[in-house]
């Protein structure tokens, strides 16, 4: 483990697609190590391609950095593939859960710890999953593809942690699920950050953000344009106009911050 504050350090980051179509332009952010940052802003604003660039999916989808740097653990990122950062400690349970949905439970839990080298740690990690996730428990013979959505979400989420990183990247964990799902989700997170893993979070709802992360930076058109306390910045009534895009969404935002 590195001895610096932060776990990840992105400074003036350029991301381009196919070489000419700009998609991030100068972003910097940290995240402090065991903290929980939050990535906001609308459809098409960046997020997803920061993510990518963080945990060395960018040439899957013909994208490649064009300028700035990325620090994880006092190291460098770029150049470095996927399976190379996992087992270096950043995990990241993609959007649409990706779960194996012919595999049981336990099976899809098997697969994330894939990189784990101390194989005699893993059945250790997985029941702290399983008492973090005690659906998952109940479920743990039944194939992945028989669980709800909020579980396969959860199932998704377990998966990235039995690799035991340092770094957690989620992006939209709460797509789709109904608000109690999305609490639980959250308390588990904040059970996560407690212990010592960091998070970055890209996600439309607002719930998480507000429940689980301590600061936020929102994006437009590839840049940081505010960043700040997340429960501040979602108070601002031109952020939550920018981050939802409409009046009505920003009232629910309202309403959730408390405000």
């Amino acid at each position: 483990m590195g001895g610096g504050p932060n776990v990840l350090e992105v400074d003036g980051l350029v991301v381009t697609y196919g070489r000419s179509v700009l998609a991030l332009s100068g972003v910097s952010l940290n995240v402090p190590r065991g903290g929980a940052v939050a990535l906001l802003g609308a459809n098409g604003a960046g997020k997803t391609t920061l993510l990518r660039a963080v945990t060395g999916l960018l040439p899957l989808y013909d994208a490649e950095v064009r300028g700035g740097t990325i620090r994880f653990d006092d190291r460098p990122v770029i150049g470095r593939d996927a399976s190379a950062l996992v087992r270096a400690g950043i995990a990241q349970s993609l959007e649409g859960r990706r779960i194996f949905p012919e595999l049981t439970v336990e099976e899809n839990l098997r697969v994330g710890a894939f990189a784990v080298r101390d194989r005699a740690a893993i059945p250790a990690r997985q029941a702290e999953l399983l008492e973090l996730f005690p659906r998952l428990g109940e479920r743990l013979r039944q194939p992945g593809g028989l669980l709800s959505g909020g579980e396969q979400q959860m199932l998704a989420i377990a998966r990235a942690l039995m690799a035991g990183p340092e770094l957690l990247v989620l992006d939209e964990p709460s797509l789709g699920l109904a608000p109690l799902v999305v609490a639980e989700i959250g308390a588990a997170l904040r059970t996560v950050t407690d212990r010592g893993t960091a998070v970055l979070l890209v996600d439309q709802g607002t719930a998480l953000a507000l429940g689980v992360t301590h600061d936020a930076h929102l994006l437009e058109h590839g840049r940081i344009v505010a960043s700040g306390p997340t429960t501040t910045l979602l108070a601002d009534d031109r952020v939550r106009e920018a981050y939802l895009g409409t009046r009505a969404g920003a009232d629910v935002v309202a309403a959730e911050a408390g405000a």
